[in-house]
């Protein structure tokens, strides 16, 4: 009978434990924009800026909305701490009313020290693609050109610095969302000589310049 009613008890502990609520393993833990929108020039810059105009930005726990105008330089969004090779997914949809707008999966990693940019929206086309081509890849349903360009003496997640920037520009948009298989990008790039360090952050992120307006809102896992 003692062994029986130990037997319930452990069983009861096991099932309270599994029923218990537990927080998503990977679910989106950083963000950028929500807080002091005005330290590009500063040490501790880690693309929380914005240059002139009005930006309402408003993280959830799962993604952000963001309305803006007359802005002249500005990146907000939301994703985790420490990038990886994950498979994100996003819905929602961006409206651009005036000046450049884009939609991206970006980060930076360290050692070497590298800001990427995954591009699935872009109002110009190109957004931050520059420098030389070299290559492209087929993922997620698009085609996308790859890029390299150097930045020299600019500022980054480490202070003034001369970095790369990686590029994958699709060049289908999809404003309302999808999936990126990061991995691709990341295998293609490293096909390319293109090769990325330890990674910090890694977010979905809308960003604007040269007068830019209009709005984004997203969901991400």
């Amino acid at each position: 009978m003692v062994a029986l009613t130990y037997l319930a008890v452990a069983a009861s502990a096991v099932s309270g434990v599994l029923a218990a609520p537990y927080p998503e393993a990977d679910a989106p833990n950083f963000e950028i924009g929500g807080h002091n929108l005005a330290r590009r020039q500063g040490m501790d810059y880690n693309q929380n800026y914005k240059t002139g105009g009005n930006v309402n930005f408003q993280p959830t726990s799962n993604g952000y909305s963001v309305s803006f105008s007359g802005a002249g330089d500005f990146v907000v969004g939301k994703g985790w701490r420490t990038g990886q090779a994950r498979n994100i997914t996003f819905t929602g949809s961006t409206q651009q009313t005036s000046g450049t707008v884009l939609v991206s999966i970006y980060g930076w990693t360290k050692n070497p020290l590298v800001e990427y940019y995954i591009q699935e929206y872009t109002s110009n086309g190109a957004g931050s693609a520059q420098g030389q081509k070299v290559g492209s890849l087929t993922s997620d349903g698009g085609t996308y050109d790859i890029w390299k360009h150097q930045q020299v003496n600019q500022p980054s997640i480490q202070g003034t610095s001369t970095f790369w920037q990686y590029i994958s520009n699709r060049v289908d948009k999809r404003p309302n969302g999808g999936t990126v298989t990061l991995a691709n990008h990341f295998d293609a790039w490293k096909k390319a000589g293109l090769n990325l360090g330890s990674h910090d952050y890694q977010v979905l992120a809308t960003e604007g310049w040269g007068n830019a307006g209009g709005n984004s809102k997203y969901t991400i896992s």
